[in-house]
């Protein structure tokens, strides 16, 4: 859902209530960037609720990794895309919240969120993880 404000398609509902972004990455991403989503300007991530649940292993013979960022220059941070987490294994079953800090963070534009999923011996078939990012946008009038 649109903000309704115009130029921007960052989802944001009207109701105070925390907000996400969800995104499913699986083996054949492997190198690829994924957009996850676009956060409104003004937007606080909640980062202990956000990160990668993984719902079926990777079979890669090596570690799984990955990487969530912006994808350029927006929301008053340089484009990064390891800003929110850094090598985040995701090997196993369960939950992985963002290893990177982002207390505080107030978005000052509105901010793509990228997924970059990386095999460490890129030859995974099989697996799947939801991307799940949520925020708090600035709505309170």
């Amino acid at each position: 859902m649109a903000t309704g404000t115009t130029g921007t398609t960052a989802r944001q509902f009207s109701a105070q209530m925390v907000h996400y972004l969800r995104k499913t990455i699986t083996a054949s991403d492997d190198g690829s960037a994924v957009k996850v989503g676009v956060i409104p300007s003004g937007a606080v991530i909640l980062q202990a609720m956000s990160g990668a649940a993984v719902v079926e292993v990777f079979n890669d013979t090596g570690t799984d990794l990955l990487d969530i960022g912006v994808s350029d220059a927006t929301g008053g941070v340089a484009a990064d895309d390891d800003l929110f987490a850094t090598d985040l294994d995701i090997s196993t079953l369960g939950f992985k919240a963002l290893d990177e800090s982002v207390g505080g963070l107030r978005l000052s534009a509105d901010t793509t969120i990228t997924a970059t999923y990386a095999g460490l011996n890129s030859d995974a078939t099989t697996g799947q993880a939801e991307v799940v990012i949520c925020y708090v946008p600035d709505n309170d009038g």
